[in-house]
């Protein structure tokens, strides 16, 4: 709202907001974000991973990052500078090179002057490593955290390409990927297409198909969550969902809401 309305904060002596800080662990979609914002504002993305840029010889880092900043702020664009851990370190740890040292101080100069129309963006998956005068530079702070069971849950559903699955099987898919990243659903589901694909099209076998995977990796409580989830479809019988987890028959007969005890 602020860079399509600077005529507005100008009149009140403001500009748009310059800067912003992403963080959050990988695949929560700081990147995406960072898409999202450069298609709304109807300007071109810059990505840069510094851990890419980081040289092994010394004053090359420097040159190279000074390079990308002043293609940056040649026209209005929006800077992603990806991984900014890689650079914006602590200057206090001891183990850090003084080239690096030296390039914080130039980096956070750069982010003071950061041109007004512009945005620059910066994500880290590790927040703890940072300068602490890194935080102090940006004036928006933004966190992504992993999605929740329902927030996957509304991904699913909203994803077109899964049109033809049973749609009974998509909590169970959820709780299947509960704690995990959006990019790390988005890479399974893919394999799901290309299993459907070759199998005429036949998404919901596919999915059952991540979730006897993740079995194998699920703890006692995790497995009575699903055995749970799969029997209050009222889609799978006693025995499918037995084979599918592990369970024996027996065990899903009496398993009750709330009271499964699992059994391999």
């Amino acid at each position: 709202m602020e860079h399509k309305n600077p005529g507005r904060l100008a009149a009140a002596g403001l500009a748009p907001s310059r800067t912003a800080l992403l963080v959050g662990p990988p695949g929560v979609g700081k990147t995406t974000a960072a898409r999202e914002l450069a298609r709304q504002l109807k300007l071109p993305l810059i990505i840069l991973d510094l851990s890419t840029v980081i040289s092994s010889f010394l004053g090359k880092t420097g040159s190279n990052l000074r390079r990308v900043l002043d293609y940056a702020q040649m026209r209005r664009s929006v800077l992603l500078l990806d991984e900014f851990d890689a650079i914006a370190k602590s200057r206090g740890d001891a183990a850090e090179l003084g080239e690096l040292k030296r390039l914080v101080t130039v980096l956070l100069q750069e982010i003071d002057n950061w041109p007004e129309g512009s945005l620059l963006l910066a994500a880290t998956n590790h927040p703890e490593l940072l300068d602490p005068a890194v935080w102090r530079r940006f004036e928006v702070t933004i966190k992504f955290e992993l999605p929740s069971t329902s927030e996957i849950s509304q991904f699913l559903i909203n994803d077109p390409l899964l049109e033809g699955i049973d749609e009974s099987v998509l909590p169970v898919l959820a709780l299947v990927y509960s704690g995990r990243s959006f990019s790390t659903l988005a890479t399974d589901l893919t394999r799901v297409r290309r299993a459907a694909a070759l199998s005429d099209g036949d998404y919901t076998a596919a999915v059952l198909t991540l979730i006897r995977k993740h079995r194998d990796s699920a703890d006692r409580a995790e497995i009575r969550q699903l055995a749970l989830a799969l029997k209050d479809t009222g889609r799978y019988s006693q025995r499918a969902i037995a084979e599918l987890l592990g369970m024996s028959r027996d065990t899903i007969r009496r398993a009750g809401t709330g009271n499964l005890e699992v059994t391999s």
